[in-house]
């Protein structure tokens, strides 16, 4: 068995190794989150169109609404909800 030998300069380069990545890991970390999407969250859809959330579904289904489903939630595009109002429903 051979032994290896540690000097003072290989630990002060494992410290600044140690160290960069350190900082690299937390600065991926602090990165402000993504931006919200334009679009409502469906508590607003169905307050501002005054209709359950299976209506909501019929009108995603039948392509009336765009939606885009971030993280498990469905944002609804505001000018097809704008429309939507401008038509009356």
């Amino acid at each position: 068995m051979s032994a290896e030998i540690v000097t003072k300069d290989d630990l002060e380069l494992f410290r600044i190794r140690l160290i960069s990545e350190i900082k690299s890991i937390v600065e991926v970390r602090l990165q402000p989150p993504p931006e919200r999407p334009e679009g409502y969250k469906t508590s607003d859809v169905r307050k501002m169109l005054g209709c359950s959330v299976n209506k909501l579904v019929s009108l995603r289904i039948t392509r009336k609404i765009r939606t885009k489903k971030i993280g498990g939630t469905i944002y609804y595009n505001k000018d097809d909800i704008k429309r939507l109002l401008e038509e009356g429903y």
